[in-house]
């Protein structure tokens, strides 16, 4: 009757005091890529980048992130889920040396998210699906440990450049749309810099980024 917002009716019933009172909404907006994320990840041409949204969904990529990584084109859209991909993409979990640290960060990540918007019936498909397709997962989603997971250090093989030790970091969007700008960084000078110049040449063209409409 208020013709309220999703924000909005968060708003009126917290100054009412019955946050648990708040009706779950059925839907959820959509994904959709803010232009100055896109803008941001364009002039990202030296060193990977992802954007992330809600569940660790993945909305775009740079090249240097797809040479990194995976062809994240070639994966279909609703399973761009970074999570996902490192619990059951080989080429994904073969780079990563620290896997399994690295693998309960993004659980804990996960776990955060879910205690925040614990009525999203997409986070708990997610859930469901990866709890039956790894006992790690399983295991580490039972342990209840949360984390916002925004920066640390990657240590990658990669069949090509070889080892490289990387800074990523994570930017949220200011404007609360869940949105998050991952980065990874070598120092200059250092060869897991070189390797990140090497794979960055590889890429000639911009690959297909779709955004995500759920």
């Amino acid at each position: 009757a208020l013709h309220l917002d999703e924000d909005e009716e968060r708003y009126l019933y917290q100054l009412a005091g019955r946050t648990d009172d708040r009706p779950q909404r059925r839907g959820r907006r959509p994904q959709r890529l803010r232009p100055a994320m896109r803008r941001l990840l364009d002039q990202l041409t030296h060193t990977p980048a992802l954007v992330l949204g809600r569940r660790l969904d993945i909305l775009a990529w740079n090249p240097t992130a797809t040479a990194l990584y995976t062809d994240f084109a070639a994966v279909p859209a609703h399973q761009r889920n970074y999570l996902r991909l490192m619990f059951t993409d080989p080429t994904i979990r073969e780079l990563d040396l620290d896997w399994e640290r690295d693998a309960r960060d993004a659980v804990a990540a996960l776990r955060l998210e879910a205690a925040a918007d614990p009525g999203d019936p997409e986070l708990a498909r997610l859930v469901g699906e990866l709890s039956v397709r790894d006992a790690d997962f399983r295991t580490w989603w039972a342990e209840h440990r949360v984390s916002s997971a925004s920066y640390g250090t990657k240590h990658y093989r990669h069949p090509v450049v070889g080892d490289l030790t990387l800074d990523c970091d994570t930017w949220a969007s200011p404007d609360g749309s869940g949105q998050r700008l991952m980065v990874l960084t070598a120092e200059p000078g250092t060869s897991s810099h070189d390797g990140l110049r090497i794979l960055a040449s590889w890429t000639a063209r911009t690959p297909s980024n779709e955004d995500l409409h759920r």
